[in-house]
């Protein structure tokens, strides 16, 4: 399994951005996916989660209304959009691929990780 993230880079607060995940190996469309992220001197952590299909999706309180999570089954991609970007939000971005195909926060539940894209939000 592959998990290719990409669209991280610089921006200001209050800026939009979009990042994409780009999957292979395994059939894409029966899994649940996720974002963690990860910022300097924190433990990893779940920003937003949605399962196989797209119709289920699941949110950290500090991302819920700023960000969405969606799934391109027929490209095998991954996003997340991020609006209303705060400097809180300055991390590596990862993208996870589940075990299974519900909707998780945990990461014990995601089995395969992309190498990560930085997000750096600038006040």
């Amino acid at each position: 399994v592959q998990l290719q993230a990409s669209g991280g880079g610089l921006v200001q607060a209050g800026d939009s951005l979009r990042v994409s995940c780009a999957a292979s190996g395994r059939t894409f469309s029966s899994f649940s996916m996720a974002w963690f992220r990860r910022a300097p001197g924190k433990e990893r952590e779940f920003v937003a989660g949605i399962n196989w299909s797209g119709s289920s999706t699941d949110y950290a309180a500090s991302v819920r209304g700023r960000f969405t999570i969606a799934r391109d089954n027929a490209k095998n991609t991954l996003y997340l959009q991020m609006n209303s970007l705060k400097p809180e939000d300055t991390a590596v971005y990862y993208c996870a691929q589940g075990r299974y195909s519900g909707v998780y926060s945990v990461d014990s539940r995601y089995g395969y990780w992309g190498q990560g894209t930085q997000v750096t939000v600038s006040s």
